[in-house]
């Protein structure tokens, strides 16, 4: 396998999975009571969350394996839900081991919080502002109101009109909603826009504030990130693309924190202390974890994997740092280094999917198919629906000398993935095996 191949297949991540919609047209904004147009569901919020939020988890390192941690975070998320205008939404909370700085919802209210934000907050006010801004993120319906706008564009520049019983004309226009590609973070929130957030902002300072939090707890926590990003620009760089900042925002939240009562945070700090306290015991490990990925951004491969180094110096068996040290090896091509890592992480997190999809590729480019194959599997059946499975698992056949199988999986693919580089390779092979 040559360096450009395998690329080629590490670069396989999450898929660019699809959901089917049907167009909505009016609803009741939950927030301000009055009718605004809208092509997504209720039901279809839900289903995004169920079907794209495991695999945003799987590419952040999995949900943190602290069960207390999250359970506190449960505590405080609903406490939030529990006073906001959406309090039916399926709201759910967990930690993540991703090392940026950052949290994010999907518009259901299945939330996330990454270690990296986590080791960065001293309070339960300012935990109840991140969770709060999330919140509003979902009662405001803005990732359903962004999709709307979206769609509306599309119609117009392709002038198609709207009308009764053109939903099965429109279909292909609302499979498009959902096409969320290779998710992360990034990819999931960057359109929001300045007045989504300003508008988040106000919602979250309402709801933490009628949950019982100190109102101070969101101009800290906007604080804090300024500080971080004037200290470091690199760690808010995704942040600060999906929840844009600015002086305004932070100079809002001043005037109205002002407009609420306060609430002394004694005790909400020494929770957040306690429930957080194994997070932070590693927070030196978590800080060298950054300055490494920002390392392998800028291909310092070199530099990364001294950093890394010193990271599984100080936790030997971190699953996040195991995958980074093993991405490190690769993009090197030192697939045999690699392999130990990777073996390390799938016993220090099991069952996790991201170490087997690595593993698998990895295998491949070792001319191992048969246990690339193997990886491939037990991925699918810890996190199923991720179409370039199917790719993957079609490589390792045709590697196997197995074309009858490579030819099932390459033709379910093609189905899948419309116009990729990987569905053109497989459309190829089977068109070269057929003729």
């Amino acid at each position: 396998m040559t360096r450009r191949d395998f690329l080629w297949l590490a670069g396989m991540s999450s898929a660019g999975l699809a959901a089917s919609g049907s167009l909505v047209g009016c609803a009741t904004d939950p927030v301000t009571g009055q009718p605004r147009l809208m092509l997504m569901s209720e039901e279809e919020e839900v289903a995004i969350d169920r079907e794209h939020a495991p695999h945003q988890f799987s590419n952040d390192y999995g949900v943190v394996q602290d069960a207390r941690l999250n359970a506190y975070l449960t505590e405080v998320g609903q406490s939030i839900a529990a006073v906001s205008h959406r309090p039916h939404m399926p709201y759910s909370y967990q930690a993540v081991n991703a090392n940026y700085v950052n949290a994010y919802t999907f518009p259901g209210g299945t939330m996330a919080c990454t270690r990296g934000i986590l080791v960065d907050m001293d309070d339960e006010a300012e935990l109840a502002a991140l969770l709060g801004h999330e919140t509003g993120h979902v009662t405001a319906r803005h990732t359903a109101r962004r999709q709307t706008q979206q769609l509306l564009t599309a119609i117009a520049i392709g002038g198609v009109t709207i009308a009764a019983g053109q939903s099965d004309r429109l279909s292909g226009y609302s499979g498009a909603i959902y096409a969320v590609g290779a998710l992360s973070a990034g990819a999931l929130l960057a359109s929001y826009s300045r007045s989504n957030e300003r508008e988040a902002d106000a919602l979250g300072l309402d709801y933490m504030v009628e949950a019982g939090h100190d109102p101070e707890g969101m101009v800290d926590l906007m604080a804090m990130l300024q500080n971080l990003s004037s200290r470091d620009p690199n760690a808010l760089e995704l942040m600060f693309s999906t929840h844009p900042m600015s002086s305004e925002r932070f100079n809002t939240a001043k005037r109205q924190a002002r407009n609420h009562p306060s609430y002394d945070r004694t005790q909400g700090r020494e929770r957040y202390m306690d429930n957080t306290a194994n997070l932070r015991r590693i927070r030196p490990t978590i800080k060298t974890l950054q300055a490494g990925e920002a390392d392998m951004a800028r291909e310092r491969y070199s530099d990364a994997e001294t950093k890394f180094a010193q990271a599984l110096k100080q936790v030997p068996d971190d699953y996040c740092g195991l995958l980074l040290m093993a991405q490190c090896q690769t993009a090197q091509g030192k697939h045999r280094e690699a392999d130990k890592y990777l073996a390390e992480a799938k016993a220090a997190y099991p069952g996790e999917a991201k170490a087997l999809h690595l593993s698998g590729v990895n295998h491949l480019a070792l001319n191992r198919p048969e246990a690339a194959l193997a990886d491939f599997e037990a991925y699918e059946r810890n996190l199923p629906g991720n179409p370039n499975t199917l790719f993957l698992k079609g490589v390792a056949n045709e590697n196997m000398q197995n074309r009858r199988a490579a030819s099932e999986h390459y033709r379910r693919y093609v189905q899948l993935a419309g116009d990729t580089e990987q569905a053109r390779y497989a459309a190829q092979r089977l068109q070269a095996w057929e003729s």
